[in-house]
């Protein structure tokens, strides 16, 4: 999402500017319209990460996020009162930033304010679906049964996340081995052996001659080839920031061979269970819908459920919007259309989740045992190309002294 400056007016008369997340402007401005404040102006935020500090920009992680709300459920429950709830976990004496904002929350609520609106302060450090779900809890007057199905979102979603690091996880260590083995080759090995065939006048076969010329180059223009890699990587990172560049990205990356088709899974996974938890805490479709669209993280994918809430809006179901945009295959949007029949959207939404995290996880496993061995083999080649390389001139001695 992207973050935008506000200046907005309140029903009390007061015009304050405020930083909030966003997927576009049109849609942050229909949501503050909606909210009752008056809208003055919204100005995106261009490249905030060249000028944030890391404090500024780091959200709290999910394990913080659970354990906080673990607690605060646990205390609710109990009966305590909001403000002594949060006293209660922060007499536990922890530090960092975490403890720094809930002072300064419960300071907020203490004089006053409404629970949703101390978080929304904050709205670069805490998930908005989180503050939404409070919000969700308050308008209900049950927050405890909202923050119940946030910390269930939370622990599925983590889940999930952990078994894709786990599966991705033996290919990167073959990969990363493999790149050390070829550099070392190339840096340390080679010249070696160049210097060896350079004092014996010898004439190198042509593989043997190109491979030493490469090593040489690469040797002396490596400085070079670093401060092009790196600024290379800051002009891409910069240019990924625009509208432009991320759409250009992510259109790239949905279409990739394989690999594109398991993103857009893993994006619509998550999309389904943001929705279901958003719909089971009593928040109206259209707003679920639009809240839960950053949840895709992919500006292309984005652009079409957008479309498909603009249909949702005009009064067709939820199933034929989506199956407009071709987001969901046929039998996930069965799945949704019986649920919309039935009045169960919401448990629909969690088994269709789990369709595509299964599928997920069966298409990793395919990728993970097709790929270690491709890695291996590719490895192979490349060194014992390099190596054979290096020999050919002993060979064609060994041959000639025969």
């Amino acid at each position: 999402m992207s973050v935008f400056k506000c200046k907005i007016g309140g029903a009390d008369g007061r015009v304050v500017e405020r930083e909030f997340e966003a997927v576009n402007a049109a849609i942050l401005r229909q949501s503050l319209v909606e909210q009752g404040f008056v809208v003055f102006e919204i100005k995106k935020k261009a490249f905030q990460f060249l000028f944030d500090t890391g404090n500024a920009r780091r959200k709290v992680s999910n394990k913080e996020l659970l354990m906080f709300n673990q607690e605060l459920l646990v205390l609710l429950k109990a009966g305590l009162p909001i403000i002594q709830a949060l006293d209660t976990i922060l007499e536990s004496g922890a530090r960092g930033k975490l403890t720094e904002i809930l002072t300064a929350i419960r300071e907020d609520v203490k004089g006053g304010m409404a629970f949703s609106a101390a978080f929304e302060k904050y709205p670069r450090v805490f998930p908005h679906l989180y503050i939404a779900s409070i919000q969700a809890g308050e308008r209900t007057g049950d927050l405890p049964q909202t923050l119940r199905r946030y910390i269930a979102f939370l622990k599925r979603t983590e889940g999930f996340k952990g078994k894709v690091v786990a599966a991705l996880f033996y290919p990167a260590i073959l990969v990363t081995v493999a790149v050390i083995a070829v550099a070392v080759l190339l840096v340390q090995v080679v010249p070696t052996f160049s210097q060896i065939y350079k004092d014996s006048g010898a004439a190198l076969p042509v593989p043997t001659q190109m491979l030493i010329n490469f090593t040489t180059m690469l040797r002396h223009y490596l400085p070079v080839f670093i401060a092009l890699a790196v600024a290379g990587a800051a002009f891409f990172r910069r240019w990924k920031a625009t509208e432009t560049g991320r759409f250009a990205v992510d259109r790239f990356k949905v279409g990739l061979p394989f690999i594109g088709p398991m993103l857009t899974r893993y994006a619509v996974a998550g999309f389904t269970r943001t929705l279901g938890t958003v719909l089971g805490s009593g928040i109206p479709i259209v707003e679920a819908l639009r809240m839960s669209v950053g949840t895709l993280n992919n500006r292309l994918l984005e652009q079409g459920l957008l479309q498909a809430v603009i249909k949702v809006e005009e009064g067709s179901k939820l199933s034929s919007a989506l199956d407009s945009i071709k987001l969901m295959p046929p039998l996930a949007l069965r799945m949704l259309s019986v649920g919309e029949s039935t009045g169960s959207l919401e448990e629909m939404l969690g088994d269709i989740s789990d369709y595509f995290e299964e599928e997920i996880d069966r298409n990793l496993q395919v990728l993970t045992t097709a790929i270690e061995p491709a890695i291996m083999i590719l490895m192979g080649i490349v060194i014992g190309g390099i190596i054979i390389t290096m020999y050919l001139p002993i060979f064609k001695i060994a041959n000639t002294m025969g």
